[in-house]
């Protein structure tokens, strides 16, 4: 089984949050505006926090205009949503891969190490039968 090293930005993890985040509210029980203003929020802190790929003049002009799409009900993200997207992906690949990356998209297998430390490593094991 080939090894694939794939490598996210910071600003790819930080939008999954957010719309994690946001997608939790609305299962709460809160209204779509309220999600949508508190993922602006979250985006607005990201953006002055300085960690975003982004400078910030261009990060607070991207945050209001995804407000301003959620607003109009463009930017509605469920769980689901989310799930079917990663699961998506994996249709690329075929046999073993495919399944190793549907596992890995489940959230399937162990997890060590920490972003700080330099890299966080997932480990999942597919017993294959010998023939």
């Amino acid at each position: 089984m080939p090894f694939h090293q794939f490598s996210v930005s910071t600003r790819l993890v930080g939008a999954v949050l957010l719309a994690l985040g946001a997608s939790q509210a609305i299962a709460a029980g809160a209204s779509a505006s309220d999600a949508a203003h508190a993922r602006y929020r979250q985006e607005m802190a990201l953006c002055n926090s300085g960690q975003s790929n982004q400078d910030v003049q261009t990060c607070r002009r991207e945050a209001g205009a995804a407000l301003q799409e959620a607003r109009q009900g463009g930017l509605a993200v469920t769980g689901i949503d989310l799930q079917q997207n990663a699961l998506l992906r994996c249709a690329a690949h075929q046999g073993i891969d495919r399944r190793a990356c549907e596992a890995r998209m489940r959230g399937e297998g162990t997890s060590s190490g920490s972003v700080g430390g330099g890299g966080i490593l997932h480990e999942t094991v597919i017993v294959v039968p010998g023939s």
